[in-house]
């Protein structure tokens, strides 16, 4: 019986890591208000090594609309500067030599209603990762059933706890997508 345990357990670990990673994702989608995650995805070629923006610098957000960027080593601060000038983000940074200020401009409702379908693709990708990983599950545990490990009732049993899981899973996504598309349409 410790296989099924073992291929649920497993199945409930990997769906968690899915949603864990939806929310790492909704925190990079720009909304009205300035946070230090939409800068997460920035990467500057420092000395030929793509490295990811806050291992160079203090990023800070002095208020509601501006986040500040205070690179380590001030001969980076072009470099970082033209990172995010090419990234989607579609910000303009401006800098004094020491500090790099990015003022956060407000949301068009066109932008606003482009970026709630931004996340609404996010969702669906991860709600997709976890009827994925529910189907692997039902496949391991029909190859238990075959081999004659696992017998009928118990596999039964198992699949409703797979399903279980996968409902829940997929509701705590639901759930974000919520809380991040109110945010979006904030204004």
């Amino acid at each position: 019986m410790a296989t099924v345990d073992q291929l649920i357990k497993d199945a409930q670990e990997r769906m968690a890591k899915s949603v864990d990673h939806s929310r790492t994702e909704f925190n990079t989608v720009r909304t009205g208000r300035a946070s230090a995650a939409l800068l997460d995805r920035i990467e500057i070629d420092y000395y030929g090594t793509k490295t990811p923006l806050k291992q160079l610098a203090t990023i800070g957000v002095p208020e509601a609309r501006m986040l500040t960027i205070q690179p380590f080593d001030p001969s980076s601060i072009r470099a970082i500067e033209k990172a995010i000038q090419e990234s989607d983000l579609g910000l303009t940074p401006s800098n004094d030599g020491k500090i790099i200020r990015l003022p956060i401009p407000q949301l068009t409702e066109e932008r606003r209603r482009d970026l709630v379908k931004v996340v609404r693709g996010l969702a669906e990708e991860h709600r997709v990762a976890v009827r994925d990983i529910r189907r692997d599950a039902m496949k391991h545990l029909k190859d238990l059933v075959d081999s004659g490990d696992v017998g009928a009732d118990d596999e039964h049993r198992a699949e409703e706890r797979v399903q279980k899981l996968t409902d829940e899973h997929t509701k705590q996504i639901d759930d974000l997508l919520r809380h991040k598309e109110a945010e979006v349409m904030e204004v």
